[in-house]
């Protein structure tokens, strides 16, 4: 009987490696089924039920009807209408002084109600006689994708700044340091619905922060923090960037400990002051590490909502509103599964390109 080295003949080898890969697609077993049921499976439905007029609960099958959702999401008209004029031909003027002009829905005279478009933006020209609007199928939808835009925009340099910034600290061996990441990181560990609850009872007129600002600022008006418009989004993006910074600490301070030790002796004996050796041997050894978190922070970011739902509901006046909790409010709020899908569809694909584009330009060039 041929016999390999070892002395175990190939027909038993043969038989543990089958073993062995039987035993290991056993073991995956649980999690493939998990991941088709909760990620494959709703992934495809949205996919699915984008193209047809399907309602929560409703007697009517849902109806096919193709693009109509995602044209009537995205899409954009612009127009330019006159000043109103009364019947001797003179423009009109409000109490302000300024001239009047029609109404969007006196516009779209003749259209289906469940087609109208809504006003986006809109600014008068030639002296304030005419003006050009930008009429959408869903304003909100637009509105949704700025706030979206804007968080994604301001919390994923600072966050990921700060998180740095106390890495950095962390990482040198000094009293209370494993104190000091400890606290750091309990908001992380802590449910986002708590945290909102808390930051929602801190952020009203009588809350604690006003409190704070009040004992240290002479002379300082309370504000409603959540129900500003100018405001509200702010305290969200400020909420947010405090409850998440202690996770990436944590990541970064992993990468930074995989730095070898003698690249900075190295660097301190050719005479590297310590921003020369972040430069030259911290952030360049961080590579890997910040694209990681990048990418992390920005996914995170994109799909915003439970400080929305338990905080201002998207308001006020749609200031806090975001692509995650439209979706959800369509489907679920309004029972339009069809038209949150669509939105579902939309949100995954901006994601999918924005983590593409982050991914070609953080590559490796080499």
């Amino acid at each position: 009987m041929t016999q390999l080295k070892s002395g175990r003949p190939k027909h038993r080898m043969s038989a543990l490696k089958r073993a062995e890969a039987h035993f290991g697609r056993l073991a995956i077993l649980p999690a493939l089924i998990l991941i088709l049921v909760f990620l494959v499976t709703p992934t495809l439905l949205a996919f699915g039920l984008s193209v047809f007029n399907a309602r929560l609960v409703s007697p009517n099958p849902p109806e096919f009807v193709g693009l109509d959702n995602f044209s009537r999401l995205l899409s954009v008209d612009f127009r330019v209408i006159d000043a109103i004029k009364d019947d001797a031909g003179h423009l009109l003027k409000d109490e302000a002084g300024a001239f009047t002009f029609p109404t969007t829905r006196a516009i779209q005279t003749g259209v289906d109600i469940l087609h109208r478009k809504g006003e986006l933006l809109s600014w008068t020209i030639d002296g304030g006689t005419r003006k050009a609007i930008i009429l959408a199928g869903d304003p909100l939808f637009w509105k949704s994708l700025w706030n979206t835009t804007i968080f994604v925009l301001i919390v994923v340099p600072i966050q990921a700044g700060i998180a740095l910034g106390l890495a950095l600290f962390v990482n040198i061996k000094r009293r209370g340091a494993n104190f000091f990441r400890t606290i750091i990181f309990i908001p992380v560990v802590t449910s986002m619905i708590v945290i909102s609850i808390l930051w929602l009872f801190m952020y009203q007129k009588e809350g604690l922060i006003n409190s704070l600002l009040s004992s240290f600022i002479p002379g300082y008006v309370p504000v409603d923090w959540l129900g500003n418009p100018d405001t509200a989004l702010g305290a969200i993006i400020f909420m947010s960037i405090w409850q998440a910074v202690g996770f990436h600490m944590i990541i970064w301070l992993s990468g930074l400990q995989t730095i070898a030790g003698e690249l900075y002796e190295a660097a301190k004996i050719d005479g590297a002051n310590a921003i020369q050796r972040f430069t030259n041997v911290t952030w360049p050894g961080l590579k890997n590490t910040r694209i990681f978190v990048l990418i992390t922070i920005t996914i995170a970011a994109f799909g915003l909502f439970a400080q929305v739902n338990v905080m201002t509901k998207g308001g006020p006046l749609d200031s806090t509103t975001t692509l995650v909790y439209q979706a959800f409010l369509a489907a679920y709020g309004r029972q339009q599964m069809g038209y949150g899908s669509t939105i579902a569809v939309v949100f995954f694909v901006i994601v999918l390109v924005v983590s593409l584009v982050q991914r070609f330009l953080t590559r490796d060039k080499d």
